[in-house]
């Protein structure tokens, strides 16, 4: 699965340095997650570190970003350039 932020985002910049990923970034008018990137930091850390930081708890599972952790590893291992 990937993350999602929710429009209760208060612009408070600490998930951006947190995700190993480089999947945030800001959005319009708060931060994004790209789900192409997001891995919920499988393969770095144990727990999101984005949902970790948020002081707001606005960093919610993405239900149209549905992902198995197989999945999760397959992408973690394509972004850090892992072929085995």
């Amino acid at each position: 699965m990937a993350l999602m932020i929710t429009d209760e985002c208060i612009n408070c910049d600490v998930c951006e340095p947190e995700c190993p990923n480089e999947a945030i970034s800001m959005g319009e008018e708060i931060y994004v997650i790209d789900p192409a990137k997001c891995t919920e930091c499988v393969g770095h850390f144990g727990e999101p570190q984005c949902v970790q930081v948020c002081p707001v708890e606005c960093i919610p599972v993405d239900p149209a970003h549905v992902e198995s952790q197989e999945v999760l590893w397959t992408k973690y291992r394509r972004l850090v350039g892992v072929t085995s």
